[in-house]
């Protein structure tokens, strides 16, 4: 008889349920099984509910976030060994494809976002992690797992947004979006030498968030009627000179071309749900690059090295955290922004009488 763990599955209808899974085995030598000691709810997740995800299946056991404990491994799996704690990628990819090989693992030709999308994800006891060997870092042993737990997700694709911005020392770069994803795009923007950054959200709370973090310098709310004229007096006029759109609002992609000084970068890290207009008649002259699209989450090593020597620090996103018993309140909570949560972490399931 299979044995069986608890795990929550997404259905056809967008609903969610825990219900009784078999635990995974291995499936390629490539493969390994990881005990999960600590994932997260992620607003990818909530896309796939939404129906916003066309690759996603149905059926299929949510969540890409997390880190735990390697039970066992591939014959193929060189590196990692029963009872190393590991930090997953939200990407699956083989290391040997030609956009792998690119540095473009986000268009593995034989992965890409596989874990809670086309196979059983994290939001389980135990996960199936292919290609492992690409998909899991090691946690040195000062790095505690909540430490670790943003690392090949959010963390990346602030780093991402960063990285595609070309900082440049003393630039002042504009994050539209003052959630998890931004507020890491501030920080790994920080990183990169920016010496202003201005932080843009519709929630008040948020962005004094962002400043009493210290992760933003100025914030602006869209909704002010003078929000473009703030833009103007932090940048002397000229626009920002990099943005990085984190929001996918129905108005942001707008906002972020638009605080954008002539011949800067506009970072589209958001997962938009509905299609964007360019307006290029009224962009002609500005001369701006655009860069868009999932994360390459190619540095998890170089973070997690940051985050060993004290450089980087995301432990105060988690706001909530719950065993995987409570995990449907999480989503409601999460979801809804309820408490003011960040990020709703999921410890192990816990037999209850």
């Amino acid at each position: 008889m299979e044995e069986q763990m608890k795990a929550l599955v997404c259905h056809q209808n967008g609903s969610i349920s825990l219900e009784d899974r078999p635990v995974p085995i291995l499936l390629e030598e490539t493969d390994a099984v990881v005990k999960v000691t600590l994932s997260t709810i992620c607003m990818s997740d909530l896309h796939i509910m939404r129906g916003a995800v066309p690759r996603a299946v149905p059926e299929t056991v949510l969540g890409h976030e997390f880190v735990g404990e390697v039970v066992s491994v591939g014959e193929q799996v060189r590196t990692l060994r029963p009872g190393d704690r590991v930090a997953a990628n939200c990407i699956t990819f083989c290391g040997e494809c030609y956009f792998c090989k690119k540095g473009f693992i986000n268009n593995c030709q034989n992965g890409g976002w596989e874990l809670g999308c086309r196979i059983d994800g994290c939001q389980a006891e135990y996960v199936r992690v292919p290609f492992a060997e690409q998909g899991l870092t090691k946690i040195p042993d000062q790095v505690t797992d909540e430490n670790a737990l943003f690392v090949g997700d959010i963390l990346s694709s602030g780093y991402f947004g960063a990285e595609l911005c070309d900082i440049t020392p003393g630039d002042t770069i504009a994050v539209i979006g003052a959630g998890p994803v931004g507020l890491c795009g501030m920080l790994c923007a920080r990183l990169f030498g920016a010496a202003k950054i201005i932080a843009m959200d519709i929630d008040p709370y948020r962005l004094s968030f962002a400043k009493e973090q210290g992760l933003a310098d100025v914030t602006i709310s869209p909704t002010e009627a003078d929000w473009e004229k703030t833009i103007a007096q932090e940048t002397h006029g000229w626009g920002a000179d990099g943005v990085i759109e984190a929001a996918g609002g129905k108005d942001t992609f707008d906002i972020a071309w638009k605080i954008a000084r002539p011949n800067s970068v506009v970072a589209l890290i958001a997962m938009y749900e509905e299609n964007q207009t360019f307006p290029l008649p009224s962009m002609y002259g500005k001369n701006l690059i655009f860069k868009t699209g999932g994360v390459d989450a190619v540095h998890c090593e170089r973070l997690m090295e940051l985050i060993a020597a004290g450089k980087i620090n995301t432990d105060f996103l988690i706001t909530h955290k719950a065993p995987l018993n409570d995990i449907l309140k999480g989503y409601e909570v999460f979801g809804e922004r309820k408490d003011h949560c960040y990020k709703w972490a999921v410890t192990p399931y816990e037999e209850r009488a």
